[in-house]
């Protein structure tokens, strides 16, 4: 790793200088505790650094190690029924250790150690484009999971294999332009950018929420998007449960960025043992939860929307139908708006008080 050294800290922002390399939006481990960071700013020598962790006890001089890769998300099966934080980071996996997330720990997004049933469903020989299925795993009793080729690979399919295999191993050849390229089950993507599609169709259909006065009076396209402002107290969370619980929708993300802790709390206990009416199965086999409280790293709550969108629109290329929930954008833009403010930044308008 390229290594820089740090001159002031001011909560979760980062300044160091001298990292060679350094582009934006790579990701960097700040100080001996190797705590997750990502570029935000270049200004000359120095690069500005969102912490997505506890900076206490950091100081200047400390290391700064550059990775040299943007902050990326793990695609494959595994997803469904997971729960992470807003870096991707698994909480079941976490909440062994202890009741607190130690700094500096890194977990990997999806598991290593457990094999997935692969089913081809194309032929050696066959033309691969970007987003073919290559082939399905059963991944819930509700979602067949479809694996596709990633973006940017394009070629002959040389060879493919079934059987029980990892998200690591090997499923298929691909023949490119540049030569062999070997596929996995997995693919990383950088939560900065979005995913490649053909053509934006436009909405044209009702996606049926299950709450009939919203159905009614208020009606929510597929493909559209809603927002449910209003006061403390209002039930604005109350809505999305029913939404994540009702909604016509293949695949549901629910993302708690901001949100307090005792009513993610409900969602992480609600979801898993709560009745699917469409499949009569739990709602957690077709969910993903991205659990990102208020008292959790205000960067890491910035992240933790990009993260969600990246998750939906990879089953969106499946062919899914998916909703995405955001609790709540309004402090989602509160922690933009505190990174601004230690950047020293001229607010936009109306952007003061940066708390309410």
């Amino acid at each position: 790793m390229n290594t820089g050294k740090i001159v002031r800290v001011s909560g979760p922002l980062v300044v160091a200088e001298g990292v060679p390399g350094a582009k934006m939006y790579d990701v960097v481990r700040v100080s001996d505790e190797k705590l997750i960071g990502e570029i935000i700013e270049l200004r000359g020598e120095e690069v500005s650094i969102q912490v997505y962790e506890e900076t206490t006890m950091i100081g200047p001089g400390a290391p700064v190690y550059s990775t040299g890769f943007p902050l990326s998300v793990e695609l494959g099966p595994g997803l469904l029924e997971s729960i992470y934080d807003g870096i991707q980071r698994p909480l079941d996996v976490l909440a062994l250790q202890g009741d607190r997330l130690a700094r500096g720990i890194e977990v990997p997004g999806l598991r290593r150690d457990k094999k997935w049933q692969f089913n081809p469903r194309i032929s050696e020989g066959t033309e691969v484009e970007p987003r073919d299925i290559l082939g399905v795993v059963q991944e819930t009793v509700v979602v067949e999971h479809r694996i596709m080729a990633p973006p940017g690979v394009k070629g002959r399919l040389t060879k493919i294999l079934a059987g029980e295999f990892t998200v690591e191993e090997t499923i298929a050849v691909v023949e490119t332009e540049t030569g062999p390229q070997e596929l996995t089950m997995m693919q990383r993507w950088p939560v900065r950018r979005g995913r490649p599609y053909v053509e934006k169709l436009s909405p044209d259909r009702i996606m049926t929420t299950g709450q009939r006065i919203i159905d009614t009076f208020f009606p929510i396209a597929r493909g559209g998007t809603a927002a449910i402002p209003g006061p403390f107290g209002s039930g604005k969370t109350v809505v999305q449960h029913q939404l994540a619980k009702w909604a016509d929708a293949d695949i549901i993300v629910y993302v708690g960025c901001g949100e307090r802790g005792n009513e993610m709390t409900d969602v992480l206990t609600e979801f898993p043992v709560l009745h699917d009416p469409r499949t009569g199965e739990a709602l957690m086999k077709r969910t993903v939860l991205i659990a990102n409280t208020s008292d959790m790293p205000v960067a890491a709550r910035e992240a933790s929307v990009y993260t969600g969108i990246t998750i939906a629109e990879y089953f969106r290329d499946m062919g899914y139908n998916v909703a995405i929930m955001a609790d709540s954008t309004s402090r989602w833009a509160e922690a933009l708006r505190e990174i601004s403010g230690r950047l020293e930044e001229m607010p936009g308008e109306e952007g003061y008080p940066a708390y309410r």
